[in-house]
């Protein structure tokens, strides 16, 4: 290969971005986009619908709260003999007893499950959002990884041919068996980075299948290109978006609202409720003058508890110290998510800067150098270790400029998804908990 063929060939390199990845035995259905990607996630995978269910269990809690006391029916007779049997003159006949609740209590209870409902709803966003973080991360993975084989590939070739170059200059006596021993050495190792590049693309696409919930993913092509246009975001803006939209923190602010409807229920819970109890008796006493059984008789009975000892004012303190508790969490969360959308924006600027240094200025004079070194000792005009030099910082700055990329788009990713935590296990996790920053979707 020619000095100018070396060159044109380092240039496509660096301008490559394929279209698809593809997996031995590859599908020959169109390749998958992100949108597929993310509604068959949201579709198949299994905690969406266990945080789904959860809302409906909430639900489900919040209409039994509001319902009342079951009436209570029996039968009563008086003047019951030793023998266990009815005097013929007694009384027998049948009641129906029934609770009011008083004091605006059931009301109150169902509000307590309605803002569990409302907890619920923030839960399943939370899970949502988890989900399509973890499937847009995995995603932008994936297209790094194919590009890396792609790239590794390709320099495994370059070192193939300096290897070859490097052979000729041997075999007339213009380079030393050591310098020939050592490019080949050069050659195996990225032959090694290569076999462990696709043992990664081939992880991520089971990965990313898991979290799709459709194996049939991880042997399809993909649309995109890792290189697309990475969001430019505002530092101020985002951090402050991510603390009002964040799923999360609607789901602290539903549990503070929770807490409160239990303090308000437990401050009502000493109104005395209303008893009421109704009936009819058969009485078969012979009256004075008919001289014939008297007969039916109604007869009724009210009352009220009496909040005299217990007034629930254990239950009361507790709610009480459940709703600080409920409020600092709800703080520490907003604090902590500015905090880590602070560090993450600091992650996603120094990766997206440095993403276009590596393009524009550090990985064209990489390819430079190494391309004149090479054409240089081809000519017998530069020493060995000057081309091998040149030939790992190319390596090197190929890989770091991948590097940087990923991490632009993970950071921006995370900061555009409120930073949730893990896609794939966690469901409805504690809202007051901080993020774990893990949303590859394992």
């Amino acid at each position: 290969m020619s000095a100018r063929g070396l060159v044109i060939a380092l240039a496509a390199l660096a301008a490559w971005q394929p279209a698809y990845g593809q997996a031995p035995g590859a599908s020959n259905r169109p390749a998958w986009t992100l949108a597929e990607l993310e509604r068959l996630a949201l579709d198949n995978n299994p905690t969406t619908r266990a945080a789904q269910a959860a809302r409906d269990a909430a639900a489900a809690r919040a209409r039994q709260a509001g319902m009342w006391p079951n009436p209570i029916a029996g039968y009563t007779g008086e003047e019951i003999t030793r023998r266990g049997a009815v005097d013929p003159r007694g009384e027998h006949g049948f009641f129906v007893e029934q609770t009011i609740v008083l004091g605006g209590k059931l009301r109150l209870s169902g509000e307590v499950f309605e803002r569990a409902v409302d907890e619920a709803e923030a839960r399943i966003d939370l899970q949502r959002q988890r989900i399509l973080t973890s499937v847009r991360s995995l995603y932008y993975q994936l297209l790094t990884a194919e590009r890396r084989v792609d790239i590794y590939d390709r320099l495994a070739a370059l070192g193939s041919e300096a290897v070859g170059v490097t052979a000729q200059l041997f075999n007339v006596g213009a380079a030393d068996r050591p310098d020939f021993l050592e490019m080949e050495i050069e050659a195996r190792r990225v032959q090694l980075e290569l076999n462990a590049a696709r043992n990664d693309a081939f992880a991520l696409r089971q990965r990313l299948a898991s979290v799709v919930g459709v194996p049939e993913v991880a042997n399809g092509q993909f649309a995109g290109a890792i290189a697309d246009a990475i969001p430019e975001l505002e530092r101020e803006v985002t951090i402050r978006a991510l603390v009002e939209r964040s799923p999360q923190i609607r789901a602290a602010r539903a549990v503070v609202a929770r807490a409160q409807a239990v303090t308000a229920r437990a401050r009502r819970e000493p109104y005395p409720n209303l008893f009421v109890r109704g009936g009819a008796l058969y009485n078969r006493e012979h009256g004075e003058t008919t001289r014939l059984p008297i007969g039916w008789e109604g007869q009724i009975e009210a009352g009220i508890s009496i909040p005299l000892f217990d007034r629930n004012q254990g239950a009361v303190a507790a709610a009480t110290a459940e709703e600080l508790q409920a409020q600092a969490d709800l703080r520490r969360l907003e604090l902590s998510l500015g905090a880590q959308g602070a560090v993450e924006f600091a992650r996603y600027l120094t990766a997206l800067r440095s993403a276009e240094s590596y393009r524009t200025e550090i990985l064209p004079r990489a390819e430079q150098a190494y391309a004149l070194y090479l054409a240089r000792y081809r000519e017998m005009a530069a020493a060995y270790p000057q081309v091998l030099v040149a030939q790992r910082t190319l390596f090197d700055m190929s890989v770091r400029y991948l590097a940087s990329i990923e991490e632009a788009w993970r950071s921006s990713l995370r900061l555009q998804g409120a930073l949730p935590g893990d896609g794939l296990l966690r469901v409805g996790a504690d809202p007051g908990e901080s993020p774990d920053g893990n949303v590859t979707g394992e």
